[in-house]
C-alpha cells in the first residue's frame, strides 16, 4: 500500500519514528513521497534513499549521539566552554559531524544529491533566518541560484537539524548573495509540515504524519526568571506551538502521535534502554493507529466535502472545457 509520510522534529527522540515505520512496513505500507524537519529530516532522507526500517534501526542503535556534538576550539577553554561559543558563534556546538555521517550512510546506497532521487521523492525543511523564510529542499534551490542535481542531501539534513542556540548556524553561500544566509532548524518555522503533500480534492493514497507528542497536548506554563530560562521557553515554544493548528482539524485523523516519556530533545547521552524505549513507543503508537485507521472513512469524512466545495467554485468556462484538477 502506497503512502506519503511527514516526520516532525524532535532531536534524539526521533528514534521513535523507526519503531513506528517498522510497524507500518509490517502492514505492507511503502513510501511514495517523504518529508521531514530536523530529526524527521534524517528519517525521511534515509527512507527516500532506500533504507528499510530494519536498516535504520541498526544505524540508530549503533550511533554514539554524543559524537554528534562537534566541538570547536572555544569548547576547549575552561569555564567559558559553553557560554563563549554561544555568544560569539550563536551556538555551543558545530553540527558538521552529522553531515559527515549522513554522507557516509547515503553513499552506501549510491546516493549523494537530490538529483540521484526521483523528482518529488524527498523534501527537507530548514529555516532561513536571514530572510525569514522556510526553505524547502530541493524545490526552493532554483530561487537561490542552485540546482537540485548537484546539491548534497546531507547538507540539507544538517541545515534542518541545526537546533538554535545549541548548534552554530549553517552559513550558506549561494550565487545570488554575497553574504551567506544563516540557516537553522526547520522547526523554527514549521516543525510539522503535514501540509506539504496536501492536494485539492480526494487523494489517491494517504499522507501520514508522525509526531513526537501525546494527542492534543497542552503546553505547560514556562517559569521564566532570567535570560537562560527565557531562551529555553523560546526554544520550546518554537518547536511545539507553531504547527499546532495543523492537527486541530482533519490532520489529527491521519497523525500518529508518539509519546516519548521523559526523554528530552537534546538528551544526547542516550542509554541503550532509552533507545529501546523510544523504539517501543513508536511501534506501539503506530499499531494503535493502524487498528483504527480507515482510508475510505477518512476520505468520506474529510475530503469529499472539500472536493464538492472546490468543484462548486470552479468557473463555468473551465467546466465547459472539461478542465480538471490534477490529484496525486
Amino acid at each position: 500500500m502506497k503512502a506519503d509520510a511527514v516526520f516532525e522534529g524532535g532531536g534524539v527522540k526521533g528514534i521513535a519514528f523507526v519503531g513506528a515505520i517498522e510497524a507500518m512496513e509490517a502492514k505492507g505500507y511503502t513510501w511514495n513521497k517523504l518529508a521531514g524537519t530536523s530529526a524527521g529530516a534524517i528519517i525521511a532522507a534515509l527512507l527516500a534513499c532506500n533504507y528499510t526500517s530494519s536498516e535504520i534501526k541498526q544505524l540508530m542503535q549503533s550511533l554514539d549521539y554524543l559524537k554528534l556534538l562537534g566541538r570547536t576550539g572555544m569548547n576547549n577553554l575552561p569555564i567559558l566552554n559553553k557560554t563563549l561559543p554561544l555568544m560569539v558563534k550563536s551556538g555551543i556546538y558545530s553540527n558538521h559531524i552529522l553531515e559527515q555521517i549522513m554522507t557516509e550512510w547515503l553513499k552506501k546506497k549510491g546516493i549523494e544529491t537530490f538529483g540521484d532521487l526521483p523528482d518529488g521523492k524527498l523534501s527537507i525543511l530548514a529555516s532561513n533566518i536571514s530572510n525569514g523564510k522556510i526553505v524547502v529542499f530541493p524545490n526552493d534551490l532554483p530561487h537561490y541560484g542552485l540546482s537540485a542535481a548537484t546539491f548534497p542531501i546531507a547538507a540539507a539534513v544538517r541545515m534542518s537539524t541545526t537546533l538554535p542556540f545549541f548548534f552554530q548556524p549553517y552559513l550558506w553561500q549561494t550565487p545570488i548573495n554575497k553574504k551567506p544566509y544563516y540557516l537553522l532548524d526547520g522547526g523554527m518555522l514549521s516543525n510539522y509540515p503535514i501540509w506539504l503533500f496536501d492536494v485539492q480534492g480526494i487523494p489517491r493514497w494517504p499522507t501520514f504524519g508522525f509526531r513526537l507528542s501525546e494527542k492534543r497536548t497542552y503546553a505547560q506554563s514556562q517559569n521564566i526568571n532570567g535570560p537562560v530560562s527565557m531562551l529555553k521557553a523560546i526554544f520550546k515554544t518554537m518547536l511545539q506551538a507553531h504547527d499546532q493548528r495543523h492537527v486541530d482539524e482533519h490532520s489529527e485523523e491521519r497523525t500518529i502521535f508518539i509519546p516519548t516519556g521523559t526523554i528530552t530533545t537534546t538528551k544526547f547521552d542516550l542509554t541503550e534502554s532509552d533507545k529501546q524505549a523510544l523504539l517501543v513507543f513508536g511501534q506501539e503508537a503506530a499499531e494503535k493507529f493502524l487498528g483504527k485507521w480507515d482510508f475510505e472513512q477518512y476520505k468520506h469524512k474529510f475530503r469529499e466535502k472539500e472536493n464538492a466545495a472546490a468543484i462548486s467554485l470552479l468557473p463555468d468556462d473551465s467546466q465547459r472545457h472539461g478542465e480538471t484538477t490534477v490529484y496525486h
